[in-house]
């Protein structure tokens, strides 16, 4: 025979603390501002309190504390492990793209001396081209086209038209 859990009891372990609500949208929300930088420092410190603030709200949304989940247990009592794994997902994918924002930018460091993400030379010269209505010395107007758009560009519909 299983217990039962009272609704009263279920609701009471839903309301979510507003502290630590606060906490999670202030740390996301200042990740995010960080991470839109040109500095790859700040955006390295936007990872790292995104981050955390996903870990935060894991725990905010598992409810309360309770007890570890054994055999013969009351169930209001104990607490569910799939959040704690969840937390413990977050921070290894966290890390690793710590790991992998602090190498890009330690190379970046070495290369230029600063850590701010320069402007894309050829990026820069594509878009003054396409401002300008010009195309690029390396397009090829004879190869075929691999995109469905283009294809559909150039057939015609049943009555002789041009598709759009």
């Amino acid at each position: 025979m299983t217990p039962t859990i009272a609704p009263a009891l279920i609701e009471s372990t839903l309301q979510p603390n507003l502290t630590l609500v606060l906490v999670t949208v202030f740390l996301v929300a200042a990740g995010t501002a960080l991470a839109l930088d040109r500095s790859l420092v700040r955006v390295l410190l936007g990872m790292v309190l995104i981050g955390n603030g996903v870990a935060v709200l894991y725990l905010v949304i598992s409810g309360r504390a309770g007890r570890a989940p054994f055999v013969d247990e009351d169930p209001a009592a104990i607490s569910d492990p799939l959040p704690q794994a969840m937390v413990l997902t977050a921070i290894v994918i966290s890390l690793a793209t710590i790991g992998f924002l602090l190498a890009l930018s330690y190379r970046l460091w070495q290369i230029s001396g600063t850590d701010d993400v320069p402007d894309d030379a050829e990026d820069a010269r594509i878009q003054r081209l396409a401002l300008e209505d010009q195309t690029s010395s390396t397009y090829d107007p004879s190869e075929t086209s691999t995109t469905t758009s283009d294809e559909l560009a150039g057939e015609t519909t049943a009555d002789g038209g041009e598709r759009t």
